[in-house]
């Protein structure tokens, strides 16, 4: 227990405060512009951003890992906050909380191993492409000082590390957010600020139990919203785990997150904040500054507080060049370039399910309709690979009667192949079929099984079948119906 403590929050201090103070920087122009989004006061995301990240440091699964208001989430609020108001939403974000607690203790967490590779660089590349595109509004129609500062931080960002010693020890990030905050008050550039996002808060949170009726009304008007909301906002949150996972070589316990990000939610709630979820961009910002640990995710959320409460008048002087060219720097190191290479290397299906998780999910900004798409199209392709895989030979025996060899499996995308490759013309006494090399899945191959049974026995032909697994036997047995005279009359009469 201690071990994992240590391990945890103190194997990386400097790095982990280091990296928590970059994020926390970056979390304060997304966190008022997703309250912008949902139709909310800017100090709604705010307040949940710090309370999710402090939360979750203490009872997620991933550590390292950020999670705040998203953009994701703020989208599925917009109808509930303009029709019902904000109370609605907080208390949305409480049964959101709920439900992803039970998904933990249901361990739903571990359907993330249903997601291919393929739905992952999708996802990876779409949030790549989104994060650059959310820049785009502070590049447009704007003067010549903000391409300069842009450029510049982002000359910070990646020439900086290559100063020895002193490039290593600090994230540049950081450095290029201090140093365009300074050289914009020196040369008194006017240039759009995050004081220009909206009204910061100046005042802590404080504890609140949303202002409505406690009745079936009220839950029939947020349950949409928080099935929606916790759906989406695990769903992120399992993705950006296996992406951390890969970028630090370690394991998440993915049910721990469903339960950390739920009990996030609800404490986010009763401090007046909306619901939210992992962030990728944060959460590479994280890693790559340096950020291992749970006490960079605590970091993130304390210090962020501390800037927007206490030190907000050196906050309002941060120029959104500096905060656009570290977003820039996250989409360039977020995108998974070796998929482009890859794509004449793998398989046509593989590349179509990327190429179709990244398309959906940049044409709708829904991360969840792009991966439900990704893993429906992959779950295609690969029942479609297996079902071909599946192969009757025959053979004629000495004796007269034919034996058909079944090799491979038998369920709902081969059955109507495995059907049809029995020849039921054929004048023969006797048929054997052999399912020693075969294996039936589902109740549509119990019925093509059925279906071939009863048709040679139709024609006047013994059938006798051979070499079922125990498996099979039990899926045929159950629901198969040609051993059973009193059905297969039934099915005969239907003819």
């Amino acid at each position: 227990m201690l071990d994992t403590i240590k391990q945890d929050w103190f194997s990386n201090i400097r790095g982990d405060l280091l990296a928590g103070i970059v994020v926390a920087l970056a979390l304060v122009p997304e966190a008022i512009a997703f309250s912008i989004i949902a139709g909310v006061d800017p100090k709604v995301g705010l307040y949940a951003s710090f309370c999710i990240a402090v939360v979750i440091a203490f009872v997620g699964g991933r550590p390292g890992m950020i999670s705040a208001a998203t953009g994701a989430m703020a989208l599925l609020m917009v109808t509930l906050v303009k029709e019902h108001g904000l109370q609605y939403l907080l208390a949305a974000t409480l049964l959101t909380g709920v439900f992803q607690i039970l998904a933990g203790f249901l361990k739903l967490g571990s359907l993330m191993r249903f997601v291919s590779r393929s739905v992952v660089t999708g996802f990876v590349n779409a949030l790549a492409i989104l994060i650059f595109m959310a820049q785009l509004p502070e590049l447009t129609d704007v003067t010549w000082h903000v391409y300069a500062m842009t450029a510049t931080g982002l000359g910070i960002i990646y020439l900086f590390p290559l100063l020895p010693v002193v490039g290593k020890a600090i994230p540049s990030p950081l450095v290029c957010i201090i140093a365009m905050t300074l050289a914009a008050m020196l040369l008194n550039l006017d240039i759009r600020t995050v004081g220009d996002m909206g009204q910061l808060p100046d005042t802590l949170p404080i504890f609140l139990w949303p202002d409505v009726p406690l009745n079936l009304e009220t839950l029939r008007i947020i349950l949409p919203y928080a099935i929606g909301l916790a759906i989406v906002g695990l769903l992120e949150s399992m993705m950006t785990a296996t992406i951390v996972d890969d970028l630090t070589d370690t394991k998440s316990d993915k049910n721990r997150e469903c339960k950390g990000q739920g009990v996030a939610n609800i404490s986010a709630g009763l401090l007046g904040g909306m619901a939210g979820c992992a962030m990728i961009g944060q959460s590479v910002i994280n890693v790559k500054s340096g950020g291992r640990g749970r006490l960079s995710t605590f970091v993130a959320g304390f210090f962020l507080l501390i800037l927007v409460v206490f030190l907000d008048e050196w906050l309002r002087q941060i120029p959104m060049a500096a905060l656009v060219a570290v977003m820039i720097m996250v989409s360039i190191g977020t995108f998974s370039w070796d998929s482009l290479i890859n794509l004449k290397k793998h398989p046509l299906s593989t590349n179509i399910v990327m190429v179709t998780t990244v398309v959906v999910v940049v044409a709708t900004h829904n991360l969840a309709i792009g991966v439900f798409v990704g893993v429906l199209l992959a779950a295609l392709f690969f029942a479609n690979k297996i079902g071909r895989f599946m192969v009757v030979k025959n053979e004629k025996r000495e004796d007269g009667h034919r034996q058909y060899n079944v090799v491979g499996q038998v369920f709902f995308a081969s059955a109507d192949h495995f059907a049809e490759s029995f020849d039921f013309k054929e004048v023969i006494d006797r048929v054997t079929i052999d399912l020693h090399l075969a294996h039936f899945w589902d109740i549509t191959s119990v019925a093509a099984l059925d279906k071939v049974v009863i048709r040679f026995r139709r024609e006047g032909t013994e059938v006798n079948i051979v070499g079922m697994n125990e498996a099979t036997r039990t899926v045929v047995d159950k629901f198969g119906v040609y051993d059973k005279p009193e059905e297969v009359e039934k099915l005969m009469a239907g003819h």
